[in-house]
């Protein structure tokens, strides 16, 4: 059973059922029709202002990862969780000063576009799409996986057969969303589930804060006696306790957040949607101002959670903690729930689901761009337009159903290793990548394909000596132990392996190999740092 009961539940699913409604009208009435125009598909005509391509980038940043998982460290952990959150805002913000505009200016359509336009080749192209799967199939999982979750503990159903079909109904939604949409479709639902979930959690935020007389100071002070350890929850080195080296993993924690969460496919593409750098910027800004301000919102509501409800309740609903910003907003109203707060929850639980639903679809569009783009169109220079946005589209039910599959088996498990596996994927394999192409001259094709294969196949292995894979109690599988790696994220490692790959992929390359690359990335630096000379910057 849950906490949530009577007209808290009712208008929930009335919510859900509603927000399903208008997302799938949203997307057959702005997705691309059948003219031959892949730009209409996959960037929207790059027709988005900067305000509301801001908003699209927010919401692509924030998945389910940032707001259960981080909310449930913040509530937890305290500092620690506050620094996490942090470093997810620090990732972006190392987007907009070091890669969005040249990712606008030498991207089409998809990040094997970026690849190429400094290293053509067609296993460029191939190496850039597996990547982009593998980087972003663990974290459509996590987030498929949590539907079934989140409406099992909103709506208080506990049968399995009913959580796998919520999976596959939200399964379903997501490819039709990725199918039918196109770019323009889901950075739509993107920016609806961003001013839900900022409207909404600042509605909670605000009764939080009054609740404790409007002083921050006693939020944590309650939130340290709630969780039962006192000061130390004002101190870093909760998180990682138990672990061997607590310092260690929160740094490689860290690194990973930092360098993967922002390279990561599905918010890249966003890049290439806007009209002009100028409008990049902007663009960037109103995103570092939206997630700035979910992030303190997440911290209020988070921390509020174990202040008036404590460890042991929170505990009791997940060990993890992943619903202690429902459990947060739920307690921010009382113990009776007028109809107009029903109504506010209502607001915060849709907002969760369609933050599960909008990230998921959104990274299906970008494996599916990928696949059809990358892969297809590109063996078949001859191939029409309209022929390949139908393979785009097929290429999100191509993507999609194993997800599904996946996540249907995987919901009873700790889905946190997948969750850590796209960001360790992110900051080992395509950080390197894009941070040697667009800025390192001598980078040869030899040095890329050495730092994709070589970021993700350590990445791959070490994951599975991690004790979030087995040897803890929490893992993925309790009941086993092959936990030989000493760390609890391999960042600290994998990423050092990825740029050393490239690094000596690149000088094993020859010196013709390097002349010739970096005479061609002298011809095209104007592009790479300023833009088509014939686009404008207004």
């Amino acid at each position: 059973m849950t906490v949530f009961s009577g007209a808290a539940q009712s208008w929930s699913l009335v919510a859900f059922c509603s927000v399903v409604t208008l997302t799938l009208l949203l997307c057959v009435l702005t997705g691309p029709g059948a003219e031959d125009d892949l730009a209409e598909y996959y960037t929207g005509y790059r027709s988005l202002s900067p305000l509301r391509n801001g908003l699209a980038i927010a919401g692509d940043y924030i998945s389910a990862a940032t707001v259960l998982t981080i909310g449930g460290v913040i509530a937890l952990c305290g500092y620690d969780g506050v620094v996490l959150a942090t470093s997810a805002l620090l990732s972006l913000v190392l987007l907009m000063f070091l890669m969005a505009e040249p990712l606008h200016n030498t991207g089409r359509f998809t990040m094997g576009d970026v690849l190429v336009r400094r290293l053509p080749g067609r296993s460029v192209r191939i190496a850039a799409c597996l990547v982009t799967i593998v980087a972003l199939a663990p974290m459509m999982v996590v987030q498929l996986a949590g539907v079934g979750q989140l409406l099992a503990y909103v709506i208080g159903f506990s049968d399995s057969g009913m959580k796998t079909g919520c999976v596959i109904g939200a399964g379903t939604l997501m490819i039709s969303y990725a199918a039918l949409g196109g770019m323009r479709g889901t950075a739509l639902i993107q920016i609806l589930k961003t001013v839900m979930l900022l409207g909404s959690g600042l509605v909670v935020a605000v009764l939080i804060l009054y609740t404790f007389g409007w002083n921050p100071q006693a939020l944590f002070q309650a939130g340290a006696r709630g969780s039962g350890t006192g000061p130390h929850y004002l101190r870093w080195g909760m998180q990682f306790a138990g672990g061997p080296h607590p310092a260690l993993d929160m740094v490689s924690t860290q690194v990973a957040i930092v360098l993967g969460g922002a390279c990561l496919p599905h918010v890249t593409m966003r890049m290439y949607t806007a009209g002009s750098t100028r409008q990049v910027r902007r663009a960037m800004s109103w995103a570092v101002s939206s997630v700035a301000l979910f992030v303190l919102v997440l911290t209020v509501v988070a921390v509020g959670a174990m202040a008036l409800i404590g460890k042991a309740g929170i505990a009791a609903a997940d060990p993890r903690g992943n619903t202690a910003y429902l459990l947060g907003a739920r307690a921010a109203f009382g113990e009776h729930l007028s109809r107009t707060e029903a109504l506010v929850f209502a607001t915060v639980t849709t907002a969760i689901f369609l933050t599960l639903l909008a990230s998921v679809a959104s990274m299906t569009l970008a494996c599916a761009n990928s696949l059809a783009h990358d892969i297809i169109a590109a063996k078949r220079p001859t191939m029409t337009p309209r022929r390949e946005m139908a393979l785009a589209r097929w290429s999100a039910l191509v993507v999609g159903v194993p997800v599904i599959l996946l996540a249907a088996l995987a919901q009873h498990r700790s889905l946190q290793p997948l969750a850590i596996l796209s960001f360790c994927l992110g900051a080992s394999a395509i950080a390197p990548a894009l941070t040697y192409s667009l800025f390192w001259r001598r980078f040869t094709r030899a040095g890329l394909l050495c730092t994709l294969i070589g970021g993700t196949l350590s990445v791959l292995v070490l994951m599975t000596g991690t004790n979030l894979v087995s040897g803890s109690p929490l893992a993925a599988f309790p009941d086993a132990d092959f936990n030989w790696f000493p760390l609890t994220t391999t960042a600290l490692v994998s990423v050092p392996v990825g740029f050393l790959s490239g690094w000596l992929g690149t000088m094993l390359s020859g010196r013709k190999a390097i002349r010739r690359e970096r005479g061609r990335y002298e011809s095209m630096e104007h592009l790479l740092l300023a833009g088509p000379p014939g686009r404008g910057t207004g």
